[in-house]
């Protein structure tokens, strides 16, 4: 872009605690669009079926809770489970999304640099659809 712009913008996008809030359901349903194996879509559906949690503190355990939005950021699966945001694309053809498990970034070209406003925009609209918040610092 900087060969033909005399500069471009790049933000940096931050969603607020975003393997915390990953739909379950969300995820399964954006898996289904990929061609993956049978057995690879049924292995992660069942990882993520039925999960629970409860906490022992001082020798007593809290009750389990269902957890239907959560993966675990260390585990293997963390950053391949970012395809949640593999439908997250410019709204202007010559602008340019690039994502790496959490972390988006958003570069506008000069020639662009108008549509910034919308694209931010359209970032945060597909955000809340997708249960993460953008963090706006």
């Amino acid at each position: 872009m900087l060969s033909t712009n005399p500069f471009v913008q790049v933000f940096a996008l931050d969603f607020s605690r975003a393997f915390d809030t990953i739909r379950h359901a969300t995820l399964m349903d954006k898996m289904t669009q990929l061609e993956l194996p049978d057995q690879t879509y049924n292995w992660i559906k069942d990882f993520f079926n039925d999960r629970s949690h409860c906490t022992k503190y001082s020798g007593k355990i809290s009750t389990c809770a269902i957890i239907q939005a959560h993966v675990m950021q260390g585990s293997g699966l963390g950053p391949a489970t970012f395809v949640t945001a593999a439908d997250l694309k410019p709204v202007h053809r010559s602008n340019k999304v690039v994502k790496f498990a959490d972390d988006t970034y958003m570069i506008v070209p000069a020639d662009n640099s108008e549509t910034s406003v919308t694209e931010l925009s359209h970032v945060n609209d597909w955000a809340e659809r997708n249960n993460l918040r953008l963090n706006w610092r």
